[in-house]
């Protein structure tokens, strides 16, 4: 299997789940008074930019977003908001999310710029073998679980950067997961979507997914209150032990044994090798500003990579030239991203070459006025939750949260309510990539946290989730920040259109008619596509010069700002 064909197996299969989430209409609210469609809205809503002073959270669910204000107020900082939002999405969003996740983020704290990488790595017992019948990575089931790090990442970050105790931070969530919280339209659509899948048609080690999420078989309908007193045993142990008890306790005993008992793979000794990874963050100079990105194993290079293309052309408005542009810069980026992102660990990826001027001067050089399927250059080899966060301090987080396919695997372990990732998936089964599957080893990973700065000092975090849009997505936010002025909101509910393979683009149904049509002649073949999720959801925090903080949340979905 070669760069190209991963890339095609991974579009087609997120489009299948897609299509499998639009199946059916979504259960309405029940509600005593009136009936009504909580996912129905024919008609244009518009939005305004919040403001704050002296903290903000943003973040698809309010519930989250209420849990990470209410840590501010209780004196946390935006790390420590950051971990209970986070956490408290594992609980309110587990269609996205979970115990069992990958996540990374950028912070700016004191002062200064970090980057953590909290991706798992493939058990030590899983190899190559495991896979000799089949072509693909099943997408439930153990054969596509990563060692799950993200309790042990809002760990490492509390101890190092939080204000208050971990217990405290996570205390929201767990009332929400004790008490219960009422499910919001956009997480009972998909959560209606993927019931069947997960109780009809995945494999054994995946029955206690229909005794958790599933109650009589049902999944529930929005503004139904849904209870999950297991995982907040789980949230009360991670706070207690600062996540000992997953990796080392009780908990990590659990997940070994039942792992072990249904055909896994994970053992007590992987659990407790987990450990995220500090890292430097990458950038690119696009007009002035400097872009931030983890670097691989994420997929944050990919962005870098098309605006150092983009930043050579000048644009004037949002119409189908400019689109044209960015959609034959993101193509020559993926072309590149595909080929060689890997863990670097384990591969050498020549990062400095790909994000260079000259290269990406190279790279713009075979853009014409014709849609084009590139080939990488030749270089040297040597289901996502997105938040942001600001405190009055000063400090700010862009941080990223994934099971990767909806609820990842479908294997939830027993007593515990950890809903365990597919992030598996995207490990390459052809042993000559760099990206090939390898005990210990993290697969390339589609979540990326953005930052951005200007003259040294922090503009603020932004983020788009979904997938293989998330690049596309940053680079498009960014721009209509950037180039064509937009405030947060605006920038977040602009049209948007995302690449998947060859010459095919689907575009928001907000695109402009004339704009299609110009694209189609221009050679894409560009098509309206109304399935909900395609385009990302994103967030946006920016820092104004006077110190004020402004945000945009996604409209696309339950998105909240709160503000403080």
């Amino acid at each position: 299997m070669n760069c190209s064909d991963l890339f095609s197996i991974l579009c087609r299969s997120a489009a299948a789940a897609a299509l499998l989430c639009c199946a059916a209409q979504p259960a309405a609210a029940k509600d005593s008074l009136m009936s009504f469609d909580p996912n129905y809205y024919p008609y244009p809503a518009r939005r305004n930019v919040v403001y704050g002073s002296r903290g903000m959270v943003a973040t698809s669910n309010p519930l989250a977003a209420q849990a990470g204000l209410e840590i501010l107020k209780k004196g946390g900082n935006a790390v420590d908001a950051a971990i209970a939002t986070a956490a408290a999405l594992t609980v309110v969003e587990p269609t996205s999310n979970g115990l069992g996740s990958d996540n990374f983020s950028i912070l700016w704290v004191n002062g200064q710029m970090y980057g953590i990488n909290g991706s798992g790595r493939a058990p030590k017992a899983l190899t190559l073998d495991a896979f000799k019948d089949l072509k693909t990575i099943p997408e439930l089931g153990w054969k596509a679980v990563t060692v799950p790090v993200a309790p042990k990442t809002w760990a490492v970050l509390s101890q190092r950067f939080g204000k208050l105790p971990l217990s405290d931070v996570l205390a929201p969530a767990v009332s929400y997961a004790r008490d219960g919280f009422t499910v919001q339209p956009t997480v009972a659509y998909y959560w209606n979507r993927s019931a069947d899948k997960y109780i009809s048609h995945s494999p054994e080690e995946c029955r206690e997914w229909r005794n958790v999420f599933a109650h009589d078989g049902k999944a529930p309908h929005a503004g139904e209150l849904w209870k999950l007193p297991d995982h907040a045993r789980t949230l009360e142990l991670i706070g207690k032990t600062n996540a000992e008890a997953f990796y080392t306790g009780e908990i990590a005993k659990k997940i070994a044994a039942f792992s072990k008992a249904t055909g896994g793979y994970i053992t007590e000794e992987d659990l407790a090798a987990v450990e995220p990874e500090w890292v430097t963050p990458l950038h690119v100079n696009y007009r002035g500003y400097d872009v931030w990105e983890l670097p691989p194993n994420g997929q944050g290079i990919t962005a870098l990579m098309a605006l150092n293309i983009l930043k050579g052309y000048t644009f004037t408005n949002r119409g189908p030239e400019t689109a044209h542009l960015q959609i034959e810069a993101i193509k020559l980026a993926f072309a590149d991203a595909m080929k060689y992102v890997a863990d670097q660990r384990f591969s050498k990826v020549p990062v400095a070459e790909m994000i260079s001027d000259e290269y990406g001067a190279k790279r713009r050089g075979l853009i014409t006025d014709r849609a084009q399927v590139p080939e990488a250059g030749n270089l040297e080899t040597s289901g996502t939750v997105y938040l942001c966060t600001a405190d009055g301090e000063g400090n700010m987080v862009s941080f990223i949260q994934s099971n990767y396919g909806g609820f990842g695997s479908g294997v939830v372990v027993p007593e515990t309510g950890i809903s365990l990732n597919n992030r598996g998936r995207g490990f390459s089964l052809d042993p000559n990539h760099a990206n090939v599957l390898a005990p210990g080893k993290r697969p390339y990973n589609t979540i990326i946290p953005g930052f951005l700065t200007k003259d040294g000092k922090p503009v603020g975090p932004f983020g788009v989730m979904g997938g293989f849009m998330q690049p596309q997505g940053h680079v498009q936010v960014l721009m209509n920040a950037i180039d064509f002025g937009m405030n947060p909101q605006q920038a977040l509910d602009a049209p948007r259109w995302q690449w998947s393979n060859g010459l095919t683009v689907d575009a928001e149904t907000s695109f402009p008619a004339e704009d299609v049509r110009k694209l189609q002649r221009m050679g894409h073949d560009i098509r309206y596509n109304t399935l909900e999720g395609t385009f990302g959801r994103g967030q946006i925090i920016w820092r104004t010069d006077d110190g004020t903080l402004v945000g945009g949340t996604e409209s696309r979905t339950d998105g909240c700002i709160a503000a403080w």
